[in-house]
């Protein structure tokens, strides 16, 4: 066990032998930390908070009430193999938060990167891969090995399937359920979420012009009329379009087999 002389931590708390805690860390009444815990600088565990298994949490991470980050994965086919939870810097892990390590199909690793916000009782499950400045409101559930590109946001109550995709800066409605591929910059509402076309205020945020969202308008009509691989691989090859529209096609032409959300 290594403990930092400037770690503040509670006489309840349980701090198991081998545990790493960093410079500053906060530990409140009634935590657990496992034995293969490394908390880094300035982390705070509020009260009844759980970290097990092999994780690491990123520096000035505040964990709430509650919370449980490190457990064995929700999938029959663990069998107890060694895998990993990996919390980058500066997230908020709000009250009732889980989230599970990964499986040794999946890659072997959850992991989150830094500036997140994750809401009260939200799911991150086995072998998700979540960008930065990721916010998942209330009670958002994600199955195992999603993909959440930088900035995407997810409204309260809603789920997203196994494996599926969502693109930087995507913006998920609340109450949606979230069952294919999301191109970056879309916008999905419904209970069985559509392409609702792109989330404005994001990308006039992160400085995007009239031309750049007239043009990814443009190739959303475009993809709706056809296959969105098809389509997306016609005009990758033809190379003339803006970077936000190639950042579009690129997501298409990648790594998956899975579908995509089309427009209404």
């Amino acid at each position: 066990m290594t403990i930092a002389d400037s770690a503040a931590i509670h006489p309840s708390a349980v701090i198991e032998p081998g545990a790493v805690i960093g410079p500053d860390c906060r530990i409140g009444p009634f935590c657990v930390v496992g034995g293969e815990v490394t908390l880094a600088r300035a982390v705070e565990l509020k009260s009844h908070a759980i970290v097990t298994g092999e994780t690491e949490i990123g520096e000035e991470t505040v964990v709430f009430p509650f919370s449980t980050l490190g457990e064995v994965p929700q999938d029959l086919k663990f069998k107890g193999e060694k895998t990993r939870l990996v919390i980058g810097k500066r997230n908020r892990i709000r009250e009732g938060v889980t989230m599970n390590a990964g499986t040794q199909g999946g890659g072997g690793v959850t992991r989150i990167g830094d500036d997140g916000l994750f809401m009260t009782g939200c799911h991150v499950a086995h072998d998700c891969q979540i960008g930065n400045k990721v916010i998942l409101v209330n009670n958002v559930a994600l199955a195992g090995h999603c993909v959440l590109e930088d900035e995407v946001i997810v409204g309260g109550l809603s789920g997203v399937h196994q494996f599926v995709r969502i693109g930087r800066g995507a913006m998920i409605g609340a109450v949606t359920m979230v069952t294919a591929d999301v191109i970056p910059h879309g916008l999905v509402q419904g209970p069985r979420g559509t392409l609702d076309g792109l989330n404005v205020v994001g990308l006039k945020r992160r400085g995007a012009g009239r031309a750049d969202i007239a043009a990814l308008r443009d190739l959303i009509g475009e993809l709706g009329q056809g296959t969105f691989r098809e389509t997306a691989r016609a005009r990758a090859e033809a190379g003339t379009d803006s970077e936000l529209v190639r950042e579009v096609l690129d997501f298409i032409l990648g790594p998956s087999d899975r579908s995509f959300l089309t427009p209404r």
